[in-house]
């Protein structure tokens, strides 16, 4: 297809595992650009997909390291690399920091979020959130039944989709806290009425505006997907994040190191325990304080211009004027 169609450039997700040997067989320049939680295959921080903490002691390194060449392992097939092997590429498939971009390897995460890393690359560059609110589609809302009471926003995904017990269990835990009002997204593949009884006032929808609802929320439940996790804090909500799958866990770990939220596991959920650290996150101020900070580093950036200015500065691309 790129030969075919003489595609001059390529802006790659790492998240398809070794799609750079496409590019690099091509000689077509690329940028790695992490919409998920970027990659790193250094071991000097836990693998996404583990919620362990960010530790620098030998045994944490090695640990780290083991890690990654297990789930590298598990990404490539025979058929890479013969592949690769077809190009001449003699270099280690376990560790393959190699195929990111030379020119510029992007991640929306803001640094301030990050665990610290002195191993990062010259040409890695953080921006911060890639959304900027424009171009979703309307959904519709009823509006006119929010209460003013604090607003519990829950939305674990689409790999939730279809789990009603998981959405039934989140109703009931918020339930217990008689003085909150919830907003539940559940995805399309279930029916409001299969989440079974709520409070009157909870508010049980397929799809949600979620921007607009996290303006007024005061707790965040969510299963810690990137996207979720940064407009929570664009917003300045803390979160309560029950991470189940991908990457995540390593999520989960950022919100717990920089004291953003609270977080437990799928394998942990149940009504009382999401019960009891809503009340944490809803009581203790040191979380709030901490999202509001987020919301201030995030507000003095423009991540997707910023993105997008590196893109182009790595492909030699010169704005037209009046173009922006």
């Amino acid at each position: 297809m790129l030969e075919k169609t003489g595609v001059e450039a390529l802006v790659l997700d790492p998240i398809q595992f070794f799609v750079e040997l496409a590019a690099m067989k091509s000689r077509i320049p690329y940028v790695t650009v992490a919409n998920a939680l970027y990659i790193d295959f250094s071991g000097y921080t836990p693998a996404g997909i583990f919620g362990w903490p960010h530790e620098t002691t030998p045994d944490a390194l090695a640990r780290n390291l083991q890690a990654v060449t297990e789930a590298v392992r598990f990404c490539y097939n025979e058929g890479i690399k013969s592949y690769a092997k077809e190009l001449g590429f003699k270099t280690d498939l376990d560790h393959p920091s190699w195929v990111f971009s030379e020119l510029a390897y992007i991640t929306q995460l803001p640094k301030e979020f990050d665990f610290e890393h002195p191993l990062l690359p010259p040409q890695f560059h953080y921006t911060g959130p890639f959304h900027d609110g424009k171009g979703r589609h309307p959904v519709d809302f009823p509006w006119d039944r929010l209460t003013g009471e604090p607003l519990i926003y829950a939305s674990m995904g689409t790999i939730m989709n279809g789990r009603a017990d998981v959405f039934r269990t989140i109703a009931a835990g918020v339930a217990k806290h008689k003085d909150t009002q919830l907003v539940l997204s559940i995805g399309d593949r279930l029916d409001p009425k299969q989440i079974g009884p709520v409070p009157s006032n909870a508010i049980v929808v397929n799809q949600a505006p979620q921007l607009e609802l996290l303006k007024r929320a005061s707790v965040c439940i969510t299963h810690a997907g990137l996207n979720t996790v940064l407009e929570s804090l664009a917003q300045g909500v803390p979160q309560l994040a029950i991470p189940v799958t991908f990457e995540q866990p390593g999520i989960a770990a950022r919100i717990a190191a920089k004291k953003t939220g609270v977080t437990m596991s799928f394998a942990d959920l149940t009504s009382e325990r999401l019960s009891t650290l809503l009340d944490e996150v809803l009581n203790n101020p040191v979380y709030r304080e901490n999202a509001r900070m987020f919301q201030g580093i995030i507000a003095r950036t423009n991540g997707l211009s910023t993105a997008s200015d590196i893109v182009e500065r790595s492909f030699g691309v010169t704005k037209l004027a009046g173009f922006n």
